[in-house]
């Protein structure tokens, strides 16, 4: 399965699917797994979004997306991956994907991050 999973992964850096399709493969992998079928609901914390926003002085905003249900599998792979890579290593080595993951499987919500900086800029990251 790992390896459907990082093909699944591929193909949302390559822009083939989009976050919310790759979510849906992945549970389809894991349905496939663990003998479940397409029946079984998630609960209702894994239906929801972590939301990033920047909003910028100067216009450039960003709004990110991405369901609790592949963030799991991200930050995995995307932290083995950036690791094994030498220009983002030094990035990563300090960061503890396992509190990340707690924080997940405790099921925290709402707001995480809200950063406003003097030129105006904030950043806000939320669960809901």
């Amino acid at each position: 399965m790992k390896t459907e999973i990082e093909k699944v992964l591929t193909m949302v850096q390559e822009g083939k699917v989009d976050a919310a399709k790759a979510s849906e493969l992945i549970g389809v992998l894991k349905d496939r797994e663990s003998g479940s079928g397409p029946s079984s609901k998630p609960t209702a914390y894994t239906d929801k979004t972590l939301k990033i926003r920047v909003v910028s002085a100067d216009n450039d905003n960003v709004s990110v997306n991405l369901p609790i249900k592949l963030i799991k599998v991200l930050l995995k792979a995307g932290h083995n991956i950036a690791g094994n890579i030498p220009q983002s290593e030094k990035y990563v080595k300090d960061i503890d994907i396992d509190v990340l993951i707690e924080a997940i499987d405790n099921e925290l919500d709402g707001q995480i991050v809200d950063v406003k900086s003097a030129d105006g800029d904030t950043v806000s990251v939320f669960i809901e």
